[in-house]
């Protein structure tokens, strides 16, 4: 009934010309000081369904689904403290800024982000304090409002059909736009195959069983899924037209 939908507008996140045209050091620093921002928002949709579906809080009860809460603590695991690539441990942020300073990208904007909400700033504020790049900073925003405001079923369609699902073919496509990544970008290489490798093979099926399981027995569940997974598609899609855009600036 949905599919026909959802399907055009994965379509469009994966097939979009920004990937192509990352061709240079200076466009691939500016793509980065852009997608950092939406590296960092993804662990906020992770986080809010880890809140909803396990507990967090003080006194500690059972989750109400177990099998929902061991879904969502396996993606948190490795999302927040994977395996680094030389060694020892590391959030996938983390690992995403490494790859940037690696390349000489900024990350003086989403490093200031970072530690205005250390000082307990509001996010929207610290957007704006922080100079994010535009286009970043409205899709930061409309992932906020959905991690603050929708239900856990809105929340976790989101994150599949806007993140789990697309997020393998999109890498794929940077990494096969060239030899840019692969020869002068090591550790932003690892970032990506890593998320190729798990998305497609763990994360994403557990992000669609989980889904399933929160929209199931509800009779109008699917629909607000569906819509809230269109229009988080549709932010992504904008985001990347801006930052395709801003790469027009760039001097080769």
């Amino acid at each position: 009934m949905y599919q026909p939908l959802l399907t055009q507008r994965t379509e469009q996140l994966c097939a979009h010309p920004l990937f192509k045209e990352v061709t240079s050091i200076n466009k691939l620093k500016k793509f980065m000081e852009s997608h950092v921002f939406a590296v960092w928002d993804f662990m906020t949709l992770l986080k809010r369904l880890q809140q909803d579906l396990t507990c967090t809080r003080l006194p500690w009860l059972p989750p109400a689904d177990p099998v929902a809460a061991r879904l969502i603590n396996a993606i948190v695991l490795t999302e927040e403290s994977d395996q680094h690539p030389q060694e020892g441990y590391c959030s996938h942020f983390e690992l995403y800024l490494e790859a940037m300073k690696e390349v000489g990208a900024s990350t003086a904007s989403i490093g200031r982000f970072i530690r205005l909400q250390r000082q307990s700033l509001a996010t929207n504020t610290a957007l704006h304090r922080a100079q994010a790049p535009r286009g970043a900073a409205r899709f930061v925003s409309d992932t906020l409002k959905t991690a603050l405001n929708a239900p856990t079923h809105c929340v976790a369609a989101v994150f599949l059909h806007s993140r789990e699902r697309v997020i393998p073919a999109m890498f794929e496509q940077l990494l096969q736009a060239g030899t840019l990544i692969r020869e002068h970008a090591p550790t932003l290489c690892a970032y990506l195959n890593r998320h190729i490798e798990l998305d497609a093979q763990d994360h994403g099926p557990a992000a669609q069983c989980l889904l399933e399981r929160l929209t199931g027995a509800h009779p109008t569940y699917p629909q607000q899924a569906h819509d809230a997974a269109l229009a988080a598609m549709q932010s992504r899609i904008t985001l990347w037209d801006e930052v395709r855009a801003s790469l027009l600036e760039v001097q080769p």
